[in-house]
């Protein structure tokens, strides 16, 4: 994912919510829906979540200094991850409480056409946005299933707003069930089961963030496909005759370290390993480039010290 594409997307819902944010805490002030007051601190954790990964993508961009020689990537990361705490606790935990408040004790919607105007704009509104990140995400997505895309995406930004916009849309429709069969029914329990509803449903959307993104923290490898690419292009049958093993980790969506043993002939002088350890790094920057940081260690293949130690075909990246 290109960082332009993911902060239009950004920018997109964050003007989307805020905006809807102000729209659904004037239909609360005026028909005291609690749906209307959920889905208003939703738009609200919305927009700060969307304003955190702003954020993230800002302090990502520092140098690499001595304290971080690696740079601040994963600062993109972090902020991520913050964004499903607050979803958890802002957005979800808040409309659980707001619905089961609503519940124990309900009373009648006032001035119904105003939640219902207001969640029609909102759905109108969120839609652009949901729209904004699918056309951004089609750049990158390639072939790959919209799940496949959410778990696979090293860039958090475009998954994160996915979600959320598409957790929106299905939040506002819940609340115009809400609404709808509580004016129905002239019974207000409705209103709070809709609102129990758009509660559970942020709470399963920052539990799949959180997992996704503490993935992403922990340290993910290069895809299988790069992968594959990167040992395709180290060995040139030359000098470099095979990897031993290989290792692959992101430092941030678009860097990746790439460490490796590499197996050079034995009767090699060490300027001929030398010049092959700088052509392998160059065709390995033009088959993966996102590969900044590389470490190439040469070594003499032996069959029997492969044999007796650990296999390089059961670790990742081993060959």
């Amino acid at each position: 994912m290109s960082a332009s594409g993911g902060t239009k997307a950004i920018v997109a819902a964050l003007s989307a919510n805020l905006a809807i944010a102000a729209a659904k805490f004037v239909a609360f002030a005026f028909s005291g829906s609690s749906s209307m007051l959920a889905e208003g601190v939703h738009s609200v954790a919305d927009s700060g979540n969307q304003a955190l990964l702003l954020i993230g993508g800002k302090k990502a961009t520092r140098a690499a200094n001595e304290e971080h020689p690696f740079g601040y990537g994963r600062e993109r990361y972090v902020y991520a991850f913050l964004v499903s705490i607050v979803l958890f606790s802002v957005g979800g935990m808040f409309a659980l409480y707001e619905g089961y408040e609503k519940i124990r004790h309900p009373h009648a919607i006032d001035h119904w056409y105003w939640p219902v105007g207001v969640l029609a704009f909102a759905i109108v509104a969120e839609g652009s946005s949901f729209r904004t990140a699918i056309k951004e995400s089609n750049h990158t997505r390639g072939q790959h299933s919209w799940i496949e895309f959410i778990r696979r995406a090293k860039a958090p930004e475009l998954p994160v707003v996915l979600l959320e916009d598409f957790g929106a849309l299905i939040g506002l429709a819940l609340a115009l069930a809400g609404v709808g069969i509580s004016l129905a029914t002239d019974d207000g329990i409705w209103d709070g089961v809709g609102t129990l509803c758009i509660g559970t449903l942020l709470i399963c959307i920052a539990l799949v963030l959180a997992a996704e993104t503490k993935s992403l923290l922990i340290g993910e490898g290069a895809h299988p496909e790069s992968a594959a690419r990167i040992r395709d292009a180290i060995v040139d049958g030359d000098t470099v005759t095979g990897v031993i093993h290989m290792r692959t980790l992101h430092l941030g969506p678009e860097e990746l370290l790439v460490a490796a043993k590499i197996a050079v002939r034995h009767d090699d002088s060490a300027t001929e390993v030398a010049r092959a350890i700088d052509a392998a790094e160059a065709r390995i920057r033009a088959a993966e480039p996102f590969s900044r940081v590389i470490y190439l260690e040469p070594d003499i293949y032996s069959e029997a010290a492969a044999a007796a130690g650990p296999d390089p075909d059961q670790t990742p990246g081993g060959r």
